[in-house]
């Protein structure tokens, strides 16, 4: 699955971006999808993933209540609505596709996008 990104871009604290990523290649129906970042010097970290398993949606601590994933599997995209941004939520944001939740939580994913960049400004 080719992943692609787009919508990252600047804001100042307090505003909204939203992200999306299309997939190629394979429909989305069958994974795990979601999102993660990287901030400069620190570790990739999970943000958001979405599948239609009972595990359902599940987010990271950190972004609770500020950010909410989506998809289209008829489009196979992804969507992270993002609000009330800070300064914390800069990083590039990667979009991922895997077969197994429990590694996907973990960073282990099939499928990498190239990530977008959001910058928050405070």
């Amino acid at each position: 699955v080719l992943l692609v990104e787009s919508g990252g871009g600047s804001v100042q604290a307090g505003g909204s971006l939203s992200l999306s990523c299309a997939g190629a290649g394979r429909s989305f129906s069958e994974y795990v999808v979601g999102w993660f970042r990287q901030a400069p010097g620190k570790e990739r970290e999970f943000v958001a993933g979405s599948t239609w398993s009972l595990y359902g949606t599940r987010y990271a601590d950190s972004i609770m209540g500020r950010f909410a994933i989506s998809r289209d599997d008829a489009k196979n995209i992804v969507y992270l609505r993002m609000n009330n941004l800070t300064s914390e939520d800069s990083a590039v944001y990667y979009c991922a596709a895997g077969l197994t939740y429990e590694k996907f939580l973990q960073g282990i994913c099939d499928y990498w996008g190239q990530g977008t960049q959001v910058t928050v400004s405070s």
